[in-house]
């Protein structure tokens, strides 16, 4: 089986809503309609072509100049039979990030789609338990997005001068003095 074949076989099933494709260090990537994640996944499985048993993988990434499009939900699923990797990438709008959990297709999907509502904010419709797996149910954000400063505002016990920002510090055995 080579991408050609998946890649025909995803387009004829579900034509307009395949939206491109292409391929980077031999793993085909898909961009779909969101509101088809499901479907496209359920047929990766399902198929006795295709196969795709197993997730490898579930993520999401911000994309903060895609309008419309924001984050993106990104699956890889894999055949271990022919040891062949398909990555699916689903975009959503910022405002309203939501896209049908695979939980009862993908076991491995429960805790990977908490990751992604913990770290990003998608919302996986259906999923049997989507809260935060790392962060506190408090935090009111997401801190992955890229609209967030890289540093957290709010530590008291952070000190400028032991990040190279002002003061004097010795380097490799240099000491050297802030301007």
């Amino acid at each position: 089986m080579d991408n050609s074949f998946i890649k025909d076989r995803l387009v004829q099933k579900f034509q307009e809503n395949i939206y491109g494709y292409e391929e980077h260090y031999g793993v085909l990537t898909i961009n779909a309609n969101k509101d088809f994640n499901l479907k496209i996944l359920q047929y990766l499985y399902d198929d006795a072509q295709l196969s795709f048993k197993f997730m490898k993988d579930l993520t999401a990434v911000h994309y903060p100049t895609r309008v419309g499009e924001e984050l993106v939900v990104t699956y890889l699923v894999y055949n271990m039979y022919t040891n062949v990797e398909v990555r699916l990438n689903f975009g959503l709008p910022i405002e309203n990030p939501s896209i049908f959990t695979a939980t009862k297709l993908f076991a491995t999907s429960n805790w990977l789609e908490r990751e992604a509502y913990d770290f990003f904010g998608v919302n996986f419709i259906g999923h049997p338990n989507l809260i935060r797996v790392m962060n506190v149910e408090e935090m009111d954000y997401h801190p992955l997005r890229k609209e967030y400063p890289l540093e957290d505002q709010t530590r008291k016990d952070k000190d400028d001068d032991m990040f190279g920002r002002g003061g004097d510090f010795n380097f490799g055995g240099f000491n050297v003095k802030a301007n």
